[in-house]
């Protein structure tokens, strides 16, 4: 049985998702109907989501935390040829370093502006965490800022967007809190966006 799908979820990996996701349904006997009414719409939080901030530039919140998955994000979004690809991320505390030299130099090679900030420090300094991942940015001539609190490098992009602009909020996707020091404090991103956009009154 052949028939056409659409999604709206870009990506090769999403492709992949959606053909297992129909060989499931299709041995279920789901009607085809079904099937592609339900991949058309179909959502996952914190998986290339996308949040209206302007009709300018796109915003999008992806939980892409290791380089593996960053750099296939990344990859995937330059197929769209978007005008820039801006990166916001940063890196968990008491985890490998090796992880923070590696997502560095990922988002260095594949962004054309990267904003380094805090992501579950736990009981790790931030601006520690934040120099390791420098140490990989380095080895590009990716361009790069760092500004510690996620909320304000979050309203510095929004700020800074151009026209054309992706940008990627990556690493903490459906995550809904901020690890520090074996406390997990409330941080949503699409409540900081929201925020954000009320602090500078856009409607």
């Amino acid at each position: 049985m052949n028939f056409d799908v659409e999604i709206d979820i870009p990506g090769d990996f999403s492709v992949y998702n959606s053909l297992t996701a129909i060989a499931v349904c299709r041995h279920f006997d789901v009607p085809v109907e079904n099937i592609k009414t339900a991949l058309k719409v179909a959502k996952v939080k914190g998986r290339i989501e996308m949040v209206k901030v302007s009709d300018d530039f796109t915003l999008m919140i992806d939980y892409a935390h290791n380089a593996m998955s960053l750099e296939s994000l990344l990859l995937t979004l330059r197929d769209y040829h978007p005008q820039r690809i801006v990166t916001v991320f940063g890196c968990g505390g008491n985890r490998s370093k090796t992880r923070r030299y590696e997502m560095g130099e990922v988002a260095g090679r594949l962004s054309d502006f990267t904003v380094i900030t805090s992501d579950n420090p736990r009981f790790e300094e931030p601006q520690a965490i934040i120099d390791d991942i420098i140490v990989g940015m380095k080895k590009t001539d990716g361009k790069y800022i760092s500004i510690c609190d996620r909320k304000e490098a979050i309203k510095y992009v929004i700020e800074n967007g151009q026209p054309g602009d992706v940008i990627i909020l990556a690493g903490k996707g459906h995550e809904t809190y901020q690890e520090i020091k074996g406390v997990k404090h409330d941080m949503d991103e699409r409540v900081l966006i929201r925020e954000i956009l009320e602090e500078l009154d856009v409607r």
